[in-house]
């Protein structure tokens, strides 16, 4: 999600011409865009990241149910 901000914030900065943020080259804003797609297509899910994310998620929810189940019985 930084990385999406990152490439957001940037295309304002130079899009506006905002101080330094002129001359810059709009091929480094595509490049991060192209990292950014290799990352969150390919890589994050070799390296098994998306799947973390769900079963850590998922243990929350279940942690919720389990206590909101024991605290109806009381």
């Amino acid at each position: 999600m930084p990385l999406i901000l990152l490439i957001i914030a940037l295309c304002g900065l130079r899009f506006f011409e905002v101080w330094r943020f002129a001359d810059l080259s709009w091929w480094y804003i595509v490049g991060l865009m192209v990292f950014a797609f290799v990352w969150f297509e390919f890589i994050e899910k070799m390296l098994g990241l998306d799947k973390k994310k769900d079963h850590r998620l998922q243990s929350k929810q279940r942690a919720a149910r389990v206590k909101q189940a024991f605290d109806k019985r009381r």
